[in-house]
């Protein structure tokens, strides 16, 4: 081949590879609060950031150190929607942090804090195929044919699961210590597992809230998400920094109206509270709804009586009393006081009745903790004093300018 063709076409790869369009932003965060935050998580829209190209990749520095960060497609239109990552703020303090926008791909990857799983199981139940989604009709029974019994996502310091049938309910996984044990145990921890320091399902959920699921309201009692139409469950987003978990719920029939509600579960580095965002196709009408905590045998329990609802107690995990021992857990929930109606008790869960008339949805925190975990917290007063501390920092999200 002719050596100056072979110098041309290199020539024209390496133009075409300096090709890549980059845009550069700068992003002022500010803590209101009077205390730091540690991995405070951030989300940018990028329907407010003006950029000439489709987004491929993204790098954040806070000064000259790289901040781990992903971009996220939340519609599944192919385009990127936000852009996500965790920042240490000290207290009542400001940071510029430059992001770099380009459209090539990214050239590494982060190490992942988070981690999320959803897994089909084969007919001998031996074997699990890893799947981004699954939509069943609303009468399937496919709690058994999904592993581990539907998503389930980790930070460092706690895992959860959503429950794939009517219930949905949050299932809590305590860790002993920090770091991602789910894909190794996927939620059931084998004797070597255990032996070597590994968590486990920590509370048994019944037909309760669990640490905050959003349930129906009959006037008396909280219901499960039935009938619907349609059930969609979906793992959005993987890491570096948060993982996402997606329930669609379309045609619930519900108080007289037919509603297609969402639910998604944000779960930040370092985080042990969740995110929880709810919309609705139409605006809301006169509809109620309930969440709050699980009254756990035996609990005590702390309320506001402003959306902030806390328990303690302790019980058996599952229903084997032999292998397993008890465990005592805490668990919490806190709702922006405007959707609150009224606070009640239906006797499996301490409940705030909830409603957004006029609105397509709300937003609102749960979180949990376990006495085996060695950094969290051992009692009631504890857990408590930290909840009312969660919530006013809940009060004091660190704010954002685009520049």
């Amino acid at each position: 081949m002719n050596k100056r063709f072979i110098i041309s076409v290199f020539c024209l790869c390496a133009c075409a590879m300096s090709w890549a369009e980059t845009h550069h932003i700068e992003v002022q965060i500010e803590n209101p609060w009077e205390k730091p935050q540690a991995d405070a998580p951030i989300a940018i829209p990028l329907s407010e950031v003006k950029v000439p190209f489709a987004i491929q990749s993204a790098i954040v520095k806070d000064g000259e150190t790289e901040i781990p960060s992903q971009l996220d497609d939340l519609n599944g239109d192919e385009q990127f929607d936000e852009l996500a990552f965790v920042i240490d703020m000290p207290a009542q303090a400001e940071k510029t942090v430059t992001i770099t926008f380009s459209s090539e791909g990214p050239e590494k990857e982060y190490p992942s804090r988070v981690y999320a799983t959803l897994k089909l199981r084969d007919r001998k139940g031996n074997k699990h195929m890893p799947i981004h989604s699954l939509t069943v009709p609303g009468s399937s029974n496919v709690y058994n044919m999904v592993y581990p019994h539907g998503p389930a996502f980790e930070s460092e310091l706690v895992a959860y699961r959503v429950y794939f049938n009517e219930k949905q309910t949050l299932d809590p996984y305590g860790k002993f210590h920090k770091g991602l044990e789910i894909e190794e145990s996927g939620f059931y921890p084998n004797d070597e597992q255990l032996a070597k320091g590994f968590g486990d399902d920590v509370l048994r959920v019944f037909d309760s809230c669990g640490p905050g699921t959003l349930k129906g309201w009959n006037g008396t009692k909280a219901t499960h998400i039935k009938p619907v139409g349609s059930r969609t469950e979906s793992i959005l987003a993987y890491g570096p920094v948060r993982t996402i978990v997606e329930i669609i719920d379309k045609d619930w029939e519900y108080q007289g109206s037919t509603l297609t509600m969402t639910t998604r579960y944000i779960l930040y580095a370092g985080h042990r509270d969740v995110e929880t965002q709810v919309s609705f196709r139409r605006p809301l009408q006169e509809e109620t709804f309930c969440t709050g905590v699980q009254n756990i045998i035996g609990s005590t329990s702390f309320s506001d009586h402003e959306g902030l609802v806390a328990c303690w107690g302790t019980d058996w995990p599952v229903n084997d009393t032999v292998k397993y021992a008890k465990e005592t857990v805490g668990l919490a929930t806190c709702i922006p006081q405007k959707y609150v109606q009224k606070e009640m008790a239906d006797g499996s869960n301490y409940l705030y009745l909830i409603g957004a008339k006029g609105e397509n949805g709300f937003r609102y925190h749960l979180m949990f903790t376990s006495t085996k975990e060695t950094f969290g917290y051992k009692s009631d007063e504890e857990w408590f004093a930290y909840a009312r501390e969660w919530k006013e920092q809940l009060e004091h999200p660190c704010r954002i300018h685009i520049r």
